[in-house]
């Protein structure tokens, strides 16, 4: 029973001892606050740099980094740009495919209705009507690739 006692003891003690640690380590961490200067006037007049080169054309911008496949796909799935991808976000690429597959609108996918979709998808591929694929008709079977916006710019 005096363990029990001596241990509970010590336990209270050692979480008391790391609040008031925790604490006075967040009380070190404060960043006084620093009032910040007035904004300056509006300048009427667009100032002129002297390149020191007569006629030399302007400086251009440094043009932007290739990105690699993988760092594209990425940033299609990075909703928010945080350069964290949550399970949300992986999955919201999904939702369109999923709602065409449930028929009924509950929000669940029965057998059912994946077995509908995907009989449905062999009847229209076998054009023979034989019960089997050729490699010609499995290949009609493939998702089409979306048309490419054009830019109305």
């Amino acid at each position: 029973m005096k363990r029990v006692v001596a241990g509970a003891a010590a336990a209270l003690l050692f979480t008391g001892a790391g609040i008031f640690w925790w604490q006075s380590r967040a009380q070190g961490d404060e960043v006084p606050v620093v009032a910040s200067p007035p904004p300056a006037a509006p300048i009427d007049e667009l100032p002129v740099g002297d390149s020191g080169l007569k006629g030399a054309p302007p400086p251009m911008p440094p043009s932007a980094l290739p990105q690699t496949r993988e760092q594209k796909r990425f940033a299609r799935y990075d909703r928010n740009r945080d350069g964290i991808i949550t399970r949300t976000e992986m999955l919201s690429t999904r939702t369109k495919a999923f709602q065409k597959l449930d028929t009924d609108g509950n929000n669940l996918l029965s057998f059912e209705e994946w077995a509908v979709k995907t009989s449905d998808r062999f009847g229209e591929a076998d054009i023979e009507d034989d019960g089997r694929l050729t490699p010609a008709e499995f290949a009609t079977t493939a998702p089409k690739k979306a048309a490419k916006a054009r830019c109305d710019c």
